[in-house]
Parts: C-alpha cells; sequence; structure tokens
C-alpha cells in the first residue's frame, strides 16, 4: 500500500504566503518525479510545478517567481512554498508522485488527496 498524504493549505490574504507539503509513506521502493496540481471551482486541474528525482523543476506561467517546488527524497516529502499569493490561486491543491512499489516492474502515479487554498482579496 502506497500512500500520498498532502499536508497545509488553509485561509491566507492577498500577497501572504503558505506551504504545502507531500509525504508518500508505505512499500514504496523509489520516488521518480513529483508535482503539484490544482483545480479551482468549475475550472480543469491544472499543473502547477513538477520536480524530477534529479530536483529538475517546471512551473507554470502562473506561478512562476512565486511558487517554489523542492524534494527531500529522504524524507519522501515534497514542498510547495507559495509567495504573494492572489485570489486566482484559490483552488485544491493536489500532489502527485510516480512510485515504484516493491515488486513492481514500473513506476505508477499517486496523487494526494488534496488540500484547499483560499486567498481572500
Amino acid at each position: 500500500q502506497v500512500q500520498l498524504v498532502g499536508l497545509g493549505g488553509g485561509l491566507v490574504q492577498a500577497g501572504g504566503s503558505l506551504s504545502l507539503s507531500c509525504v508518500a509513506s508505505g512499500s514504496l521502493f523509489s520516488l521518480n518525479a513529483m508535482g503539484w496540481y490544482r483545480q479551482a471551482t468549475g475550472k480543469q486541474r491544472e499543473l502547477v510545478a513538477t520536480i524530477t528525482s534529479g530536483g529538475s523543476t517546471n512551473y507554470a506561467d502562473s506561478v512562476k517567481g512565486r511558487f517554489t517546488i523542492s524534494a527531500d527524497n529522504a524524507k519522501k516529502t515534497m514542498y510547495l512554498q507559495m509567495n504573494s499569493l492572489k485570489p486566482e490561486d484559490t483552488a485544491v491543491y493536489y500532489c502527485t508522485a510516480q512510485i515504484r512499489r516493491y515488486g513492481s516492474g514500473g513506476f505508477a502515479n499517486y496523487w494526494g488527496q488534496g488540500t484547499q487554498v483560499t486567498v481572500s482579496s
């Protein structure tokens, strides 16, 4: 059994900061790429940021310069530091990871349960 648990989020005023974390646990053999997606009410889920096992990062244009993704492979934890938040950042944020389980021949995508981020104007 492999599980991703997203933590953090909450309510913040525009211009403020929040941090999210995502912890992988269970019978996982290795982690590959990890990432954050978000879904606002009535909208499709969209990419926020990704990070490879080697540390290469990629960001959506809308969050570049404001959000920072990082990971601690030893702790099997990924982080998203969100600064200069805007009301349009309001969404449910989901973490995802490519995980290889013990005894498995390849990687599979796993998703966390989602955590709400609300930015008030």
